[in-house]
């Protein structure tokens, strides 16, 4: 193995070989900015504060049985950032077209996995694209990143770096690198055994607790597998390819606060109830058979401490499949039964059950990826994100960061996307649909804000008061 080429992460392996034509696994965001910025100043943040992460300036070479991460020797910036124009009349409509045919475009594997493209002309101000492979982090990791190119002002001091910074590799032989595995194996192991003997000291119950864990990992397993398929609606279709985007106003967070406080529930809960309407109000428009037992909705699980820095990159979290009631019509009792549903998963071990599948996927043949995919992807119909975000408004190369989006890609069979972002006392919301899936993305946003404004209305009007108390 050359000395520049860094063994990729089993975990992160996984999510390379997911990618398919049907679904690119990117991680898309827009960054919508209230005037034009200079595109040198832009280039000197991402020199600053980009691109002292390596992986972005490094190539994926895969040779079938690992994947490496390797430096570009011909690596320049203006080989993944773009300025272009917007045509027509540069607004929301032609944005969400770009936006788009960019999330349905492939990365170009020949050089590092990602790309922007600045938009000099959207609706009086500005707009950047940004297309990052999930191989390279998961997305709540590359949402701090984008974030840390931003400042709390307009005018920061940037300081100009080089564009190629040393790298020190360290040349070690084959029997140099068994011997260290086999030490680092050691001491791991020495340092595990002894946790357990002083945990059982401070505590007698530990070992039984410990089963008792292992025991709920084992029943999570076996729930997930034994999970039935979702049921036949339109919004589980075979997938074309292309994509559509869309966003829509966002909604006052203190309003969402006052919502769920109300009801005696989370942020989380009333924007997950949401999306439960939403989905209701699409079958209901298209006059479909609402699923009697509810859809399920992937949604990625953090396991990274988020009081902690971005140092490393990387994929560090699990999925849970969430039930959305979407056959329960009255507000109140849909909240009440999403509420039940997440409580009853956030005491699980589904997350860590999930993240553990994919590191031993990533070991293993490809086939046998594409096969657990395929079972998992046709338990879901759409994957859900929930973001928290900045409480103050920032700025990008002196621009204000009006609204921000992200979307995280969709696997296997899956072709809906719906993201939920908190930014700047605001709750941001987008989707993105396969454009084989009779479902207009345009709709279900109007349906997001109409579902919320339902359950604020009964819950505001005292009804959930009653219901709070009741229950």
């Amino acid at each position: 193995m050359s000395p520049k080429q860094i063994p990729m992460s089993s975990i992160d392996r996984a999510w390379l070989r997911m990618d398919t034509p049907e679904n690119p696994m990117m991680i898309c965001g827009i960054l919508a900015l209230d005037r034009s910025i200079s595109i040198n100043r832009l280039k000197r943040t991402l020199e600053e504060r980009f691109l002292c992460f390596q992986r972005f300036r490094q190539r994926v070479v895969d040779d079938g049985d690992r994947a490496y991460w390797q430096d570009d020797p011909l690596f320049h910036l203006d080989n993944h950032l773009h300025e272009i124009a917007l045509p027509g009349k540069a607004d929301k409509a032609e944005l969400q077209k770009l936006a788009g045919d960019l999330n349905s475009t492939s990365l170009d594997f020949r050089r590092p996995l990602w790309q922007m493209h600045y938009i000099n002309d959207y609706e009086g101000g500005s707009a950047v694209i940004v297309r990052i492979h999930h191989c390279i982090a998961d997305g709540i990791s590359l949402v701090r990143v984008m974030l840390s190119l931003t400042d709390k002002t307009p005018e920061p001091k940037l300081k100009r770096v080089t564009t190629k910074p040393k790298v020190r590799h360290k040349t070690t032989s084959t029997l140099q690198r068994t011997l260290h595995r086999l030490v680092d194996s050691t001491y791991t192991a020495t340092d595990q055994a002894r946790l357990f003997i002083h945990s059982v000291r401070k505590e007698p119950s530990y070992p039984l607790k410990l089963a008792t864990a292992a025991g709920g990992v084992a029943f999570d397993l076996i729930k997930l597998g034994l999970a039935p398929f979702e049921p036949k609606t339109d919004l589980k279709s075979p997938l074309s390819g292309r994509k559509q985007v869309s966003w829509g106003e966002p909604l006052d967070l203190d309003e969402v606060k006052a919502c769920a406080k109300a009801l005696g529930g989370t942020i989380n809960d009333a924007l997950l109830y949401a999306t439960t309407g939403a989905l209701q109000r699409h079958f209901a428009a298209n006059k479909e058979p609402i699923p009697e037992c509810g859809i399920r909705v992937a949604v990625p699980f953090n396991l990274r401490p988020l009081d902690q820095p971005i140092e490393t990159l990387g994929n560090k979290f699990g999925m849970v499949l969430v039930t959305l009631p979407v056959e329960v019509q009255d507000p109140i009792m849909c909240f009440r039964q999403v509420q039940e549903n997440m409580n009853r998963l956030k005491r699980s071990y589904q997350a860590q059950v999930t993240y553990s599948l994919l590191d031993l996927f990533g070991r293993g043949p490809d086939i046998l990826e594409r096969r657990a995919l395929d079972l998992l992807s046709n338990k879901a119909s759409a994957v859900l994100t929930n973001v928290p975000g900045p409480k103050h408004a920032l700025y990008l190369a002196g621009s204000k960061l009006t609204q921000p989006m992200f979307w995280v890609p969709q696997s296997g069979s899956i072709g809906i996307g719906i993201s939920i972002f908190s930014y700047a006392g605001t709750v941001q919301f987008g989707i993105t649909v396969d454009k084989a899936i009779q479902a207009n993305p345009e709709d279900i946003m109007k349906h997001f804000r109409e579902s919320f404004q339902a359950l604020s209305h009964a819950a505001l009007a005292g009804r959930g008061a009653g219901v709070r108390k009741a229950g």
